[in-house]
């Protein structure tokens, strides 16, 4: 596959992604710092807390900016050499964007005792850790609207040093709020992390300072609105509803089982989420931009076998040793009190395993923007995904949870497949659509 090794050298290694990388190692490096921190200092039931915390968080702050962040890249990047239009796409992002966020903010800390009880079950005094939440994520929207017009104009390096120190921050202050108050000071921190960024960013909006005079509410445009629109639902749809699902099955191990083993889940959760991330980055630097390039069967199919002749036998080998050396990651990245996590290993890393292959081809969605099909296959893998873990849970216990991810992604490997069959084995002709 020349233009993915190509593209690699000359690109990901050479140009941008020597930050990239450094930003994702920083990313795993704080993930696994604060890991064992709560570890250390919390255990394997505050770990389970923070997990549904994690989840009701990464919801709310999706629904909070409504979706807009790659509509808005998207249109930035066309209209930044048209001064009307990009004034009317920047207006109704800020001013759109914002309300939607002081609104959910307001309905957070109103019912932030109805909430507690729903994230927290049997713990009923953090319902103060929503309100925080409450307060702080106007910001997290402020900043993730200035992130867009920098990714918009394609400033990529400060953006990427931008999360770099955000990371070092936020692990910073988890670290020493961990430390000080245990599970009080890691649930404040997991609310307030990102919205704390926002003072960083504050650096690369004085540098755009031009584009503040075009941010007027009398170019606000429902037009524009909508052209947001379809953005918004694809990426509201997973972005809220895979968090609530997680958020879901941890609360059903939780009630039927235990906090312990909800915490186990959790940390084999968040390996998982560190090794993917060098693959999920790379699929979003190269695949997404390069299918959106392509328009016929044959390069798709290419494509998609390319990197899976490229990638796949690598992922493989990765994934086969992370299994053998388990019990020193398990140890390195929490403690021995979480040895009964390396149960769950096999399972999880063959669900991780199906799912790359899945996400590859289904990428195609997001480039065509394959409106229906995205939606349709998202919302089968999370009914299944839920159906499933209950199911096996059930049966298994805690390692039903991941036995559901395997099956889950099995099956939903098995849907794109069905979609994208004619592509991947018909007959080649070089004039078809691959959609």
């Amino acid at each position: 596959m020349k233009k993915l090794i190509d593209y690699i050298n000359k690109n990901v290694l050479i140009k941008v992604t020597a930050l990239k990388t450094a930003a994702i190692l920083t990313r795993i490096i704080a993930g696994i710092l604060t890991s064992k921190a709560i570890a250390v200092f919390i255990g394997a039931e505050g770990l389970a807390l923070i997990g549904n915390l994690r989840n009701f968080v990464s919801s709310v702050q999706s629904v909070a900016i409504l979706g807009f962040y790659k509509g808005a890249v998207k249109y930035i990047a066309a209209y930044k050499d048209n001064i009307v239009r990009l004034s009317k796409i920047l207006s109704t992002v800020y001013y759109i964007g914002f309300a939607s966020s002081i609104i959910v903010s307001l309905l957070c800390y109103f019912n932030a005792e109805s909430i507690n009880n729903i994230i927290f079950p049997n713990y009923n005094n953090y319902a103060y850790v929503i309100k925080i939440f409450a307060i702080v994520l106007p910001f997290y929207a402020l900043n993730m609207f200035s992130f867009s017009i920098m990714n918009g104009f394609s400033k990529y390096k400060i953006l990427i040093v931008i999360n770099i120190i955000g990371q070092i921050l936020g692990a910073s202050i988890a670290l020493l709020l961990i430390y000080q108050n245990n599970i009080d000071g890691a649930l404040i921190s997991v609310v307030i992390a990102e919205s704390l960024v926002f003072l960083i960013t504050l650096v690369g909006i004085v540098n755009r300072r031009s584009l503040i005079p075009l941010i007027q509410v009398r170019q606000v445009s429902l037009g524009y609105f909508k052209r947001l629109g379809s953005y918004s639902v694809m990426a509201l749809f997973s972005a809220v509803l895979l968090p609530l699902v997680a958020l879901a099955i941890r609360s059903y191990i939780i009630d039927n089982i235990g906090y312990k083993d909800a915490g186990f889940w959790e940390a084999i959760t968040r390996i998982s989420k560190y090794y993917l991330m060098l693959v999920s980055s790379l699929m979003a630097l190269y695949i997404l931009p390069r299918f959106s390039e392509i328009d016929t069967v044959k390069e798709f199919r290419k494509e998609v076998f390319g990197f899976y002749k490229t990638i796949i036998p690598l992922l493989a080998l990765a994934l086969f040793l992370i299994y053998v050396f388990k019990p020193y990651i398990v140890t390195f990245v929490f403690t021995e009190a979480f040895k009964p996590v390396e149960d769950l290993f096999m399972w999880q890393l063959l669900g991780d395993f199906l799912k790359v292959l899945a996400l590859v081809i289904a990428y195609q969605f997001l480039a065509k923007k394959m409106f229906w099909h995205y939606i349709i296959t998202e919302a089968f893998l999370i009914i299944i995904l839920y159906i499933a873990s209950i199911y096996f849970i059930d049966i298994f216990g805690v390692k039903g949870a991941v036995i559901g991810h395997f099956v889950s992604y099995l099956m939903y490997y098995g849907i794109i497949l069905l979609i994208f069959g004619s592509s991947l084995f018909g007959v080649e002709n070089t004039t078809n659509s691959k959609t």
